[in-house]
């Protein structure tokens, strides 16, 4: 069997440099399709291409100066040949003789000259499986599907920084196109579109729909003028493209909830050093347990249909849903918009609610009226799950018949400081028994919450007051992390790891084990 299958270094995708050729050849193939294409369908076009010319230079190097040997053709004293099934091996043919045989017919023996030996070949054969290409068994090196499922992430990465350092080609989108194919979108036409999108009541509208409603130039193809409207919406401050991966939808800033464009206040972080190499085992387990948006985990969680989350105070004073390691791969995501519409549809009752990722911070908003309706609080359960749907999730409320429960209850003091007690609360939904904690005055919560940010209490201050709190509640005086990590950011937004290493470093606090702390002797005193 011939033994032409293409074969790469070991490294070659590792160590795979874009260069002006793979560029060149990219504006060429846009120019020609006048379709815009993302990154990641642009690299599957090179890797194809790369392949193609890999083989032609490898069939170049086989081949050399000779000709392919095949037993149906003609050969003369003196040529060179080149034998597929021979590993491609070259000679020289020293003399041409008639041969017979009673079964096959008249024929030619070729003598040919190897470096090393000399061999007797058939030609003028018109039958011959030799005359015939050889099926070659399935070859990965040259499969592009599964060269991008292997390498495809860091490939698409430095395809993008190449196309991005090229002036010649815009990206819109997440689409790239030639810049001199741009078709020109007037201030009349970007007036336009944003009177439709007011006229639909501030909701995304696809680029098809406003184009319908713009009175574009004559002549000119569909995808060049979807992409060139795309660019000029891009460019004006007044939008925001806020369609999922594979989907285009414009919105206008203005009309987008204020909570969307700014953070809200209960879910901003002011990043704190800290040691990670303190964190334990069980800590680091907790810690990806917890499902808080700014941890810092490298677990990578299980393919799953569904994930149940514990609601935070945070989210649940905003409206929102963390994005967390665990969860990220529920919620559309996108090429470059930060902020991505989508659908939430309650398993239960079918209701469908607008909701947004934004995903720079890492939070789903759009769930406050909802959080109220379900009678949920900080500790509730959450369902997500997957939606056959595109741009749809699904979740579901973990509620249950209202039923009086002890429940730890935070309320806002007489100096302006917070008081955890347990007393009997209705409660409605199903609850994680170490991070429930019932607000029932949330106006009170938030001066307090003002009040230590004025003050500029440390962190370590604020744990000590909140784990002397606790341990009143239980008969051993010692609280679990769980607990202390819901209950502090009551007060202050912090991530598990930097309280977890607080917890771990910090001589106040005594680790009874199993992630329980108490305060240490010294520090059991009031401040």
């Amino acid at each position: 069997m011939p033994n032409n299958q293409l074969k790469l270094v070991a490294d070659y995708w590792l160590n795979f440099v874009v260069t002006k050729r793979d560029i060149d050849f990219l504006q060429n193939y846009l120019f020609e399709t006048e379709i815009p294409l993302a990154d990641r369908e642009m690299m599957r076009i090179l890797v194809e291409e790369r392949i193609r010319f890999e083989h032609e230079a490898l069939a170049k190097q086989q081949k050399g100066d000779g000709e392919v040997f095949l037993p149906r053709e003609t050969y003369k004293k003196g040529q060179k040949l080149v034998f597929p099934a021979l590993n491609w091996r070259k000679g020289s043919v020293l003399s041409v003789r008639p041969g017979n045989n009673l079964e096959i017919g008249a024929f030619d023996v070729l003598e040919v000259a190897f470096d090393d030996s000399t061999r007797l070949f058939a030609a003028c054969l018109p039958e011959h499986k030799l005359n015939n290409p050889v099926d070659e068994a399935p070859n990965p090196e040259a499969d592009p599907q599964a060269i991008i499922e292997q390498y495809g992430d860091e490939l698409v990465k430095k395809l993008e920084m190449a196309l991005l350092a090229d002036e010649s080609l815009i990206c819109s989108a997440g689409q790239w196109f030639p810049r001199a194919l741009i078709v020109d979108m007037n201030e009349g036409h970007l007036n336009l579109a944003e009177a439709v999108i007011e006229m639909a009541g501030g909701d995304p509208l696809s680029i098809s729909s406003l184009m319908e409603q713009i009175d574009a130039p004559d002549g000119v193809s569909r995808n060049l003028l979807e992409f060139s409207l795309n660019y000029a919406l891009q460019e004006d401050g007044r939008f925001d493209e806020v369609g999922p991966a594979g989907e285009i939808l414009w919105c206008l800033k203005r009309l987008e909830p204020d909570e969307v464009q700014q953070v809200p206040a209960t879910l901003k972080y002011n990043p704190i050093d800290y040691d990670r190499s303190v964190l334990s085992e069980q800590m680091l387990e907790l810690e990806y347990q917890l499902d808080d948006e700014f941890s810092e985990t490298e677990q990578k969680p299980p393919k799953a249909n569904e994930v149940t989350i514990t609601l935070t105070y945070p989210h649940w004073r905003a409206g929102t849903l963390p994005v967390s390691p665990r969860v990220r791969h529920f919620f559309p995501t996108a090429y470059e918009s930060p902020r991505v519409r989508f659908i939430l549809v309650d398993d239960k009752t079918g209701e469908q609610i607008p909701a947004w990722v934004v995903r720079e911070h890492g939070y789903v908003y759009g769930l406050k009226a909802w959080f109220e309706k379900n009678k949920l609080i900080p500790g509730a359960q959450v369902v997500i799950r997957r939606s056959g749907n595109a741009g749809q999730v699904i979740f579901e409320a973990k509620t249950r018949k209202s039923a009086k429960d002890w429940v730890r209850t935070v309320l806002s003091g007489s100096d302006g400081g917070v008081v955890f007690a347990l007393l009997r609360q209705e409660v409605a939904c199903e609850y994680h028994d170490r991070m429930v904690t019932v607000v029932p005055d949330v106006a009170g919560i938030d001066l307090a919450v003002a009040q230590i940010a004025k003050s500029r209490a440390s962190l370590e201050k604020i744990v000590k007051n909140i784990l002397r709190e606790l341990s009143k509640l239980t008969p051993q005086g010692h609280v679990h992390a769980e607990e202390l990590y819901s209950a502090v950011n009551i007060l202050r937004r912090i991530p598990p790891a930097p309280l977890l290493a607080l917890l771990a470093s910090s001589k106040e606090f005594n680790h009874i084990g199993d992630l329980y702390f108490r305060l240490a002797a010294a520090g059991e005193g009031e401040e």
